[in-house]
């Protein structure tokens, strides 16, 4: 997916010119080809995860051995803006790291959040996950 595959993802994302997205959890194994698209479509490099500045998208990569998953999605919220929403991204099935389907749904549900879609990024599941309307 090289070539035509950052805009693929940036429009996959739904980030445009001007979106402010955090990313968090990045590692040597993340793919570096998803937060590029990501910079090149906001034009603007990605805040990084010791940032405390309000955005609307936060890409956050998570592993199984990387601790509690409602632990990182409550961590990762307080930086969410109304309405904002959080691509999770994990290992795909049978990667070393990977975290089971259920575990992303029941996690993102104790954290106040509601998985929307799902989607592949090369060989990494993203998992949209958004705030309930309403939620502070």
């Amino acid at each position: 997916m090289a070539g035509s595959g950052g805009d693929t993802y940036a429009a996959r994302f739904g980030v445009a010119e001007g979106d402010v997205v955090q990313e968090i959890g990045w590692d040597d194994d993340a793919d570096t080809a998803v937060s590029e698209a990501i910079e090149d479509a906001i034009g603007a490099p990605l805040l990084d995860e010791d940032s405390d500045e309000i955005c609307g998208t936060i890409l956050l990569w998570h592993r199984d051995e990387d601790g509690d998953l409602v632990d990182s999605l409550v961590d990762a919220i307080r930086n969410l803006e109304e309405g904002g929403r959080i691509w999770l991204m994990t290992p795909g099935a049978g990667s070393p790291g990977g975290v089971a389907p259920g575990e992303i749904s029941e996690s993102a549900q104790l954290a106040g959040l509601a998985q929307t879609k799902a989607d592949r990024f090369g060989a990494w599941q993203g998992s949209l996950l958004t705030a309930p309307h309403g939620r502070k």
